[in-house]
Protein backbone atom coordinates (compact mmCIF):
# COMPACT_ATOMS: atom_id res chain seq x y z
CA UNK A 1 0.00 0.00 0.00
CA UNK A 2 1.28 3.52 -0.91
CA UNK A 3 2.10 5.51 1.94
CA UNK A 4 -0.63 8.48 1.36
CA UNK A 5 -3.19 5.44 0.86
CA UNK A 6 -2.55 4.35 4.34
CA UNK A 7 -3.19 7.62 5.81
CA UNK A 8 -6.19 7.86 4.49
CA UNK A 9 -7.30 3.90 5.48
CA UNK A 10 -6.22 4.99 9.20
CA UNK A 11 -8.26 8.23 8.66
CA UNK A 12 -11.34 6.74 7.61
CA UNK A 13 -11.58 4.91 11.27
CA UNK A 14 -12.35 8.21 12.75
CA UNK A 15 -12.86 11.03 10.44
CA UNK A 16 -12.00 14.88 10.83
CA UNK A 17 -13.38 18.42 10.40
CA UNK A 18 -10.22 19.97 8.44
CA UNK A 19 -10.72 23.89 7.71
CA UNK A 20 -9.45 25.59 4.88
CA UNK A 21 -9.36 29.73 5.38
CA UNK A 22 -9.29 29.94 1.45
CA UNK A 23 -12.36 28.11 0.45
CA UNK A 24 -13.15 30.82 -2.10
CA UNK A 25 -10.04 29.12 -4.05
CA UNK A 26 -11.47 26.12 -6.40
CA UNK A 27 -8.28 24.41 -5.81
CA UNK A 28 -9.84 24.14 -2.48
CA UNK A 29 -13.05 23.77 -3.25
CA UNK A 30 -11.74 20.55 -5.41
CA UNK A 31 -9.73 19.43 -2.15
CA UNK A 32 -12.72 19.65 -0.28
CA UNK A 33 -14.88 17.47 -2.61
CA UNK A 34 -12.14 14.77 -2.62
CA UNK A 35 -11.66 14.57 1.04
CA UNK A 36 -15.30 14.44 1.53
CA UNK A 37 -15.49 12.05 -1.17
CA UNK A 38 -13.05 9.82 0.37
CA UNK A 39 -14.76 9.48 3.22
CA UNK A 40 -11.88 11.44 5.44
CA UNK A 41 -14.17 13.95 6.66
CA UNK A 42 -15.89 16.89 6.82
CA UNK A 43 -14.03 19.91 5.12
CA UNK A 44 -14.99 23.61 5.99
CA UNK A 45 -14.59 25.83 3.88
CA UNK A 46 -14.53 29.95 5.08
CA UNK A 47 -15.62 32.32 2.32
CA UNK A 48 -18.65 33.95 1.20
CA UNK A 49 -21.45 31.76 0.78
CA UNK A 50 -23.05 32.67 -2.51
CA UNK A 51 -19.28 32.85 -3.95
CA UNK A 52 -18.06 29.64 -2.74
CA UNK A 53 -21.71 28.13 -4.15
CA UNK A 54 -21.29 29.83 -7.65
CA UNK A 55 -18.06 28.57 -8.07
CA UNK A 56 -19.63 25.19 -7.24
CA UNK A 57 -22.26 25.21 -9.74
CA UNK A 58 -19.53 26.87 -12.21
CA UNK A 59 -17.81 23.47 -11.42
CA UNK A 60 -20.57 21.13 -10.90
CA UNK A 61 -19.59 20.49 -7.50
CA UNK A 62 -22.12 20.46 -5.00
CA UNK A 63 -21.62 22.37 -2.01
CA UNK A 64 -24.31 20.25 0.39
CA UNK A 65 -21.11 18.33 1.50
CA UNK A 66 -19.33 20.92 2.92
CA UNK A 67 -19.31 23.55 5.99
CA UNK A 68 -18.85 26.90 4.25
CA UNK A 69 -18.79 29.92 6.72
CA UNK A 70 -18.13 33.87 6.30
CA UNK A 71 -16.32 34.71 9.42
CA UNK A 72 -18.38 38.15 9.18
CA UNK A 73 -21.71 36.67 9.51
CA UNK A 74 -20.59 33.64 11.90
CA UNK A 75 -22.79 32.99 14.98
CA UNK A 76 -19.37 32.34 16.64
CA UNK A 77 -17.57 35.49 15.57
CA UNK A 78 -18.59 37.41 19.22
CA UNK A 79 -17.02 34.47 21.25
CA UNK A 80 -14.28 34.23 19.50
CA UNK A 81 -13.56 38.13 19.73
CA UNK A 82 -14.10 37.65 23.67
CA UNK A 83 -11.56 34.47 23.39
CA UNK A 84 -9.34 36.51 21.71
CA UNK A 85 -9.32 39.56 24.02
CA UNK A 86 -8.43 37.23 26.52
CA UNK A 87 -5.03 36.16 25.36
CA UNK A 88 -2.07 37.70 26.72
CA UNK A 89 -0.19 37.40 22.76
CA UNK A 90 -3.25 39.49 21.35
CA UNK A 91 -2.35 42.77 23.42
CA UNK A 92 1.73 41.68 22.75
CA UNK A 93 1.21 41.94 19.29
CA UNK A 94 -1.07 45.15 19.32
CA UNK A 95 -3.96 43.57 17.97
CA UNK A 96 -6.28 45.96 19.51
CA UNK A 97 -9.56 45.35 17.06
CA UNK A 98 -10.76 41.87 17.90
CA UNK A 99 -13.11 41.61 15.15
CA UNK A 100 -11.09 43.17 12.23
CA UNK A 101 -8.35 40.78 13.08
CA UNK A 102 -10.77 37.88 13.07
CA UNK A 103 -12.19 38.73 9.77
CA UNK A 104 -8.81 37.44 8.07
CA UNK A 105 -10.03 33.87 7.51
CA UNK A 106 -6.02 32.69 8.97
CA UNK A 107 -7.04 34.34 12.50
CA UNK A 108 -10.89 32.60 12.43
CA UNK A 109 -9.75 29.65 11.06
CA UNK A 110 -6.64 29.32 13.93
CA UNK A 111 -9.58 30.61 16.30
CA UNK A 112 -11.72 27.55 15.25
CA UNK A 113 -9.40 24.79 15.88
CA UNK A 114 -8.14 26.06 19.28
CA UNK A 115 -11.58 25.78 20.41
CA UNK A 116 -12.77 22.87 18.68
CA UNK A 117 -15.23 24.12 15.87
CA UNK A 118 -12.68 22.01 13.75
CA UNK A 119 -10.01 19.45 14.18
CA UNK A 120 -7.22 20.94 11.71
CA UNK A 121 -6.76 23.66 9.24
CA UNK A 122 -4.97 23.39 6.07
CA UNK A 123 -3.64 26.96 4.00
CA UNK A 124 -1.54 28.57 1.96
CA UNK A 125 -3.10 27.58 -1.02
CA UNK A 126 -3.09 31.78 -1.78
CA UNK A 127 -0.37 33.28 -0.09
CA UNK A 128 2.76 33.13 1.30
CA UNK A 129 3.80 30.91 5.06
CA UNK A 130 3.66 33.33 7.46
CA UNK A 131 0.14 34.50 6.37
CA UNK A 132 -0.78 31.70 7.87
CA UNK A 133 2.14 31.05 10.88
CA UNK A 134 1.72 34.37 12.44
CA UNK A 135 -2.54 33.89 13.30
CA UNK A 136 -1.12 29.99 14.66
CA UNK A 137 1.33 31.88 16.57
CA UNK A 138 -1.15 34.26 18.29
CA UNK A 139 -3.99 32.27 18.48
CA UNK A 140 -3.09 28.43 19.28
CA UNK A 141 -1.04 27.18 22.31
CA UNK A 142 1.93 26.22 21.70
CA UNK A 143 3.47 22.96 22.94
CA UNK A 144 5.63 23.07 26.44
CA UNK A 145 9.16 22.17 25.76
CA UNK A 146 8.55 22.86 21.96
CA UNK A 147 9.29 25.24 18.76
CA UNK A 148 7.29 25.81 15.83
CA UNK A 149 8.70 23.96 13.02
CA UNK A 150 8.15 22.44 9.75
CA UNK A 151 8.46 18.91 7.96
CA UNK A 152 7.77 17.90 4.54
CA UNK A 153 7.04 14.14 3.79
CA UNK A 154 8.62 12.84 1.17
CA UNK A 155 7.65 9.80 -0.93
CA UNK A 156 10.55 9.18 -3.23
CA UNK A 157 9.21 6.16 -4.81
CA UNK A 158 12.68 4.06 -4.05
CA UNK A 159 11.79 1.42 -1.67
CA UNK A 160 15.66 1.38 -0.55
CA UNK A 161 15.61 4.52 0.48
CA UNK A 162 14.20 5.85 4.16
CA UNK A 163 11.31 3.95 5.55
CA UNK A 164 10.03 2.20 2.02
CA UNK A 165 10.98 5.15 -0.17
CA UNK A 166 9.11 7.64 2.66
CA UNK A 167 11.81 10.59 4.42
CA UNK A 168 10.70 13.28 6.85
CA UNK A 169 12.25 16.44 6.13
CA UNK A 170 12.91 18.88 8.48
CA UNK A 171 12.96 22.43 9.21
CA UNK A 172 11.85 22.85 5.90
CA UNK A 173 9.91 26.66 6.11
CA UNK A 174 10.09 28.15 9.57
CA UNK A 175 13.20 28.68 11.85
CA UNK A 176 16.18 30.56 9.23
CA UNK A 177 19.30 29.63 11.39
CA UNK A 178 18.30 26.79 14.20
CA UNK A 179 20.80 26.86 17.08
CA UNK A 180 22.12 23.89 18.98
CA UNK A 181 18.82 24.16 21.53
CA UNK A 182 16.29 24.50 18.37
CA UNK A 183 18.02 21.58 16.15
CA UNK A 184 17.53 19.18 18.59
CA UNK A 185 14.37 19.88 19.34
CA UNK A 186 13.13 19.66 16.16
CA UNK A 187 15.12 16.37 15.50
CA UNK A 188 12.50 14.93 18.09
CA UNK A 189 9.48 16.48 16.73
CA UNK A 190 10.52 15.47 13.34
CA UNK A 191 11.05 11.98 14.50
CA UNK A 192 7.52 11.97 16.19
CA UNK A 193 5.86 12.72 13.54
CA UNK A 194 7.57 10.01 11.12
CA UNK A 195 6.53 7.35 14.08
CA UNK A 196 2.97 8.72 14.24
CA UNK A 197 2.74 8.47 10.03
CA UNK A 198 4.74 5.42 9.37
CA UNK A 199 4.92 3.42 12.58
CA UNK A 200 8.61 2.82 12.25
CA UNK A 201 11.46 3.38 14.43
CA UNK A 202 12.96 6.79 13.53
CA UNK A 203 16.41 7.04 12.23
CA UNK A 204 17.17 10.16 12.42
CA UNK A 205 20.32 12.12 10.34
CA UNK A 206 21.39 15.33 11.13
CA UNK A 207 23.07 16.53 7.92
CA UNK A 208 26.23 18.47 7.43
CA UNK A 209 28.77 19.07 4.55
CA UNK A 210 31.04 17.01 6.84
CA UNK A 211 30.77 13.36 8.62
CA UNK A 212 31.92 12.61 11.66
CA UNK A 213 34.37 15.75 11.52
CA UNK A 214 35.87 15.56 8.15
CA UNK A 215 35.00 18.77 7.73
CA UNK A 216 35.33 21.25 11.32
CA UNK A 217 33.52 24.71 11.10
CA UNK A 218 31.07 26.25 13.36
CA UNK A 219 28.23 24.80 11.51
CA UNK A 220 29.80 21.68 11.70
CA UNK A 221 29.85 21.76 15.64
CA UNK A 222 26.63 22.54 15.76
CA UNK A 223 24.83 20.26 14.47
CA UNK A 224 27.52 17.43 15.98
CA UNK A 225 26.45 19.00 19.26
CA UNK A 226 22.71 19.37 18.36
CA UNK A 227 22.66 15.68 17.74
CA UNK A 228 24.48 14.87 20.88
CA UNK A 229 21.52 16.69 22.86
CA UNK A 230 18.77 15.25 20.49
CA UNK A 231 20.22 11.77 21.63
CA UNK A 232 20.70 12.98 25.37
CA UNK A 233 17.16 13.78 25.55
CA UNK A 234 15.42 10.85 23.79
CA UNK A 235 17.37 8.91 26.12
CA UNK A 236 16.01 10.62 29.43
CA UNK A 237 12.69 10.23 28.08
CA UNK A 238 12.83 6.80 26.80
CA UNK A 239 11.87 7.66 23.36
CA UNK A 240 12.26 4.80 20.69
CA UNK A 241 14.60 6.55 18.60
CA UNK A 242 18.06 6.37 17.07
CA UNK A 243 19.91 9.50 15.94
CA UNK A 244 23.29 10.60 14.57
CA UNK A 245 24.82 13.06 12.86
CA UNK A 246 26.84 15.07 11.80
CA UNK A 247 26.16 13.17 8.86
CA UNK A 248 26.45 14.15 4.79
CA UNK A 249 23.54 13.41 2.71
CA UNK A 250 25.14 10.34 1.18
CA UNK A 251 26.14 8.62 4.38
CA UNK A 252 22.61 9.18 5.77
CA UNK A 253 21.16 7.27 2.92
CA UNK A 254 23.70 4.89 1.46
CA UNK A 255 24.63 2.21 3.66
CA UNK A 256 27.63 1.30 1.11
CA UNK A 257 28.39 5.17 1.29
CA UNK A 258 28.46 4.79 5.16
CA UNK A 259 30.62 1.89 4.82
CA UNK A 260 33.23 3.51 2.65
CA UNK A 261 33.00 6.85 5.09
CA UNK A 262 33.88 4.44 7.64
CA UNK A 263 30.18 5.42 9.62
CA UNK A 264 28.48 2.49 11.70
CA UNK A 265 25.41 2.71 13.33
CA UNK A 266 21.74 2.09 13.09
CA UNK A 267 21.20 5.29 11.26
CA UNK A 268 23.84 5.18 9.01
CA UNK A 269 22.77 4.38 5.28
CA UNK A 270 19.23 3.98 6.73
CA UNK A 271 17.87 7.00 7.55
CA UNK A 272 14.08 7.91 7.74
CA UNK A 273 14.24 11.67 9.11
CA UNK A 274 16.42 14.14 7.47
CA UNK A 275 17.39 17.58 10.02
CA UNK A 276 18.68 19.90 7.65
CA UNK A 277 21.38 22.66 9.33
CA UNK A 278 19.33 25.36 8.38
CA UNK A 279 16.10 27.06 6.25
CA UNK A 280 17.66 27.37 2.79
CA UNK A 281 19.31 23.48 2.80
CA UNK A 282 15.66 22.38 4.15
CA UNK A 283 13.49 24.65 1.55
CA UNK A 284 15.66 23.58 -1.17
CA UNK A 285 15.99 20.45 -0.97
CA UNK A 286 12.13 19.87 -0.36
CA UNK A 287 11.30 21.74 -3.46
CA UNK A 288 13.95 19.78 -5.59
CA UNK A 289 12.23 16.03 -4.35
CA UNK A 290 9.28 17.61 -5.67
CA UNK A 291 10.59 18.72 -9.13
CA UNK A 292 12.55 15.27 -9.69
CA UNK A 293 9.18 13.07 -8.80
CA UNK A 294 9.08 12.32 -5.65
CA UNK A 295 5.32 13.29 -3.61
CA UNK A 296 5.91 16.03 -1.36
CA UNK A 297 3.40 16.39 1.64
CA UNK A 298 4.27 19.53 2.95
CA UNK A 299 4.50 21.44 5.12
CA UNK A 300 3.30 19.67 8.20
CA UNK A 301 3.63 22.35 11.05
CA UNK A 302 4.72 20.66 14.14
CA UNK A 303 5.19 22.18 17.91
CA UNK A 304 1.77 23.45 18.55
CA UNK A 305 -1.03 21.52 20.48
CA UNK A 306 -3.83 21.96 17.55
CA UNK A 307 -2.49 20.53 13.92
CA UNK A 308 -2.37 22.58 10.83
CA UNK A 309 -0.26 22.45 7.71
CA UNK A 310 0.51 25.12 5.21
CA UNK A 311 0.94 23.88 1.22
CA UNK A 312 2.62 25.16 -1.36
CA UNK A 313 0.86 27.94 -3.63
CA UNK A 314 1.95 25.54 -6.56
CA UNK A 315 0.22 22.50 -5.26
CA UNK A 316 -2.32 20.32 -6.72
CA UNK A 317 -5.73 19.44 -5.52
CA UNK A 318 -4.52 15.84 -5.01
CA UNK A 319 -1.44 17.13 -2.86
CA UNK A 320 -3.85 19.31 -0.75
CA UNK A 321 -6.18 16.60 -0.18
CA UNK A 322 -3.16 14.37 1.09
CA UNK A 323 -1.85 16.89 2.82
CA UNK A 324 -5.07 17.53 4.79
CA UNK A 325 -5.26 13.76 5.69
CA UNK A 326 -2.20 13.80 7.37
CA UNK A 327 -3.21 17.26 9.29
CA UNK A 328 -6.21 14.88 10.22
CA UNK A 329 -4.68 12.11 11.36
CA UNK A 330 -2.39 14.33 13.22
CA UNK A 331 -5.91 15.53 14.97
CA UNK A 332 -6.05 11.82 16.36
CA UNK A 333 -2.91 11.44 17.96
CA UNK A 334 -3.39 14.84 19.99
CA UNK A 335 -6.81 14.03 21.02
CA UNK A 336 -5.56 10.73 22.29
CA UNK A 337 -2.38 12.56 23.96
CA UNK A 338 -5.14 15.16 25.46
CA UNK A 339 -7.32 12.51 26.55
CA UNK A 340 -4.39 10.69 28.26
CA UNK A 341 -3.43 14.30 29.86
CA UNK A 342 -6.76 15.03 30.93
CA UNK A 343 -7.02 11.01 32.96
CA UNK A 344 -3.71 11.44 34.52
CA UNK A 345 -5.04 15.09 35.85
CA UNK A 346 -7.72 13.19 37.10
CA UNK A 347 -5.92 10.28 39.06
CA UNK A 348 -4.32 13.27 41.29
CA UNK A 349 -7.17 14.90 41.66
CA UNK A 350 -8.52 11.69 43.53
Amino acid sequence: MQFIESVYARLRRHPKRIVFPEGENLRVLQAGRRFYELGLGVPILLGRRAVVEELGRREKIPCDRFGVINPADSADLPDFCRFLETLDRYKKFGLNDARATLLNPNYYAAMMVQYGRADGVVGGIGSATGALLRPLQRVVKPAPGHVVSSCVIADTGNPQIGHGGVLVLADCAVIPSPDVEELATISLQAAHLCRQLTGAIPRVALLSHSTKGSAVTPGTQKVAAAAALARQRAQERHLEVEIDGELQIDAALQPDTARVKGVAGTVAGRANVLIFPGLDSGHITARLLGILGAKAYGQILTGLTKPAADVSRADDTATITAVAAIVGLQAIEMRRLQEMAEEQKKKKRQ
